[in-house]
C-alpha cells in the first residue's frame, strides 16, 4: 500500500488468503494486513490470521454460503469505495486467488473508476493446492497434459474430453449430479475417476474417492459438503487414499540372473534385514 495517491484518498488492496491454512499466505499479503485500517473478509480466507489483528482494526464479514450471502456483490464494492474515499487503507481478503473465480477484477475495476489506487497480491488458488494437498496433481507425465478450472454453476458440456486432460471444478457439490450426468452425456466414461477434497489444506480436510458414474450418490453417502474441490480424470489414481493393488510377485525363475541380488553375507546382517 504505497504510491502518491492524494492522502484524502485511501488504498485497496485484493489480497488471496491461499487455500485456507494460514501458513500459505504470502509474505506480501501477511505484511497488508497488518498495514490495514479495514479488512473486508470472505468466508474461506484463513480465519485464523484475523485473530492477529491488532484492535482497532475494523474487520467486516462479506463471507459468501451456498444459498447465504452476508452481502452482495455491490455491497461489497460500495464498501470498499466508501471506506478508500474515507482515508483508510482497506484489505479485501479472499480466499484461494483474486482472479480465480473470485471476482477480484470486477472490485479492481470498480475501485478504479473512483481512481482509487489498487493492489492485487496473488494467492495459491484452491483449484490447485487443494487437490494437490490429497496427493492428486493437476498433470502427471503419461496421464495428464493439461486442466480446465470450471465453476459447478456452469454448464460443462463445453469442456474438453481428450484423454490426457483433468477437469477442476469449484463451488460444485451442489450441481454434482447434474455435472457427473452432462460430463457422461458428452462422452466422458462412467469409470473416470473423480475426487471430492472438503475444507483443503485444513485439519478438517476429507476426501472423497470414486467413478464418475457413482460420485453423486457416493457423495450423497457421505455427505459431502461445500468448500470443496472436485478432480474428474486419470489423475486421481495419484490420490493418497487411491486404492492400490500390489504388484504381482515374479518367481524367482523368471527373474533374469542379473537382478538376482546376491546373497546375505552374515547371518546377523539377515536376521537384521528381516526384524526391520
Amino acid at each position: 500500500m504505497t504510491g502518491t495517491t492524494s492522502p484524502t484518498i485511501g488504498l485497496v488492496a485484493l489480497v488471496g488468503g491461499g487455500p485456507g491454512d494460514d501458513a500459505l499466505v504470502t509474505v506480501r499479503g501477511r505484511e497488508l494486513l497488518g498495514l490495514a485500517d479495514v479488512v473486508i473478509a470472505d468466508r474461506l480466507g484463513p480465519r485464523g490470521l484475523l485473530e492477529e489483528l491488532a484492535p482497532d482494526v475494523e474487520v467486516i464479514d462479506v463471507g459468501k454460503a451456498p444459498g447465504n450471502h452476508a452481502a452482495t456483490q455491490d455491497e461489497i464494492n460500495a464498501l470498499l469505495v466508501t471506506h478508500a474515499l474515507a482515508g483508510r487503507r482497506v484489505v479485501r481478503f479472499k480466499g484461494g486467488d483474486p482472479y480465480i473465480l473470485g471476482r477480484g477484477s470486477e472490485e479492481r475495476e470498480h475501485c478504479r473508476r473512483f481512481g482509487i489506487e489498487t493492489e492485487v497480491v496473488p494467492g495459491i488458488t484452491s483449484a490447485i493446492a487443494v487437490p494437490a494437498a490429497a496427493g492428486i496433481p493437476l498433470t502427471h507425465r503419461g496421464l495428464s497434459r493439461g486442466f480446465t478450472v470450471i465453476s459447478g454453476h456452469e454448464d460443462l458440456d463445453v469442456v474438453p474430453r481428450a484423454s490426457g486432460h483433468t477437469l477442476v471444478i469449484l463451488m460444485g457439490v451442489k450441481t454434482l449430479r447434474r455435472s457427473a450426468t452432462q460430463l457422461m452425456v458428452h462422452g466422458f466414461d462412467a469409470e473416470t475417476p473423480v475426487g471430492i477434497v472438503e475444507s483443503g489444506c485444513t485439519p478438517e480436510q476429507r476426501v472423497t474417492l470414486g467413478r464418475l458414474g457413482g460420485i453423486a450418490d457416493l457423495a450423497v453417502e457421505r455427505r459431502v459438503q461445500n468448500p470443496a474441490v472436485i478432480v474428474v480424470g486419470d489423475v486421481v489414481t495419484l490420490a493418497h487414499d487411491w486404492p492400490h493393488f500390489p504388484a504381482p510377485t515374479i518367481p524367482a525363475s523368471k527373474v533374469p540372473t542379473s537382478e538376482i541380488p546376491a546373497p546375505a553375507m552374515a547371518g546377523a546382517s539377515l536376521e537384521r534385514s528381516h526384524h526391520d
